[in-house]
């Protein structure tokens, strides 16, 4: 038997004992609180289906929007060892303008503001 075939069987096989013991091994002794659809131990005091303000999405949007720019724009200074580097600066750049056009023109539309 080659190494491969070992690590997948020690694998496969680590793997179907921890299922097995996880299935097993907790108590389920539901009581009150558990039942509760809250478990913080008090009744709510409103509704849980209120929406969210589309203003908090658009927040969440904005934060992952320039979180992503950031993971695009880490590999940047390794860009200056690549046989044309003003072309990867040129490309970073009109990234960075286009997201700084775009979050100005959100700021100016007022879509930043929390409260009206």
């Amino acid at each position: 038997m080659g190494l491969v075939t070992t690590m997948i069987m020690i694998a496969a096989g680590l793997s179907l004992a921890l299922a097995t013991i996880s299935f097993w091994l907790p108590q389920m002794l539901p009581d009150h609180e558990k039942l509760s659809p809250y478990e913080c131990g008090f009744d709510p005091l409103g509704s849980a289906r209120l929406p969210f303000s589309l203003r908090f999405f658009l927040i969440a949007i904005l934060f992952l929007l320039f979180d992503l720019e950031i993971a695009l724009l880490l590999p940047l200074p390794w860009g200056d060892q690549l046989p044309a580097p003003l072309t990867t600066f040129l490309w970073a750049s009109t990234v960075l303008v286009l997201l700084t056009l775009g979050l100005i023109y959100e700021w100016l539309q007022g879509g930043l503001e929390w409260a009206e």
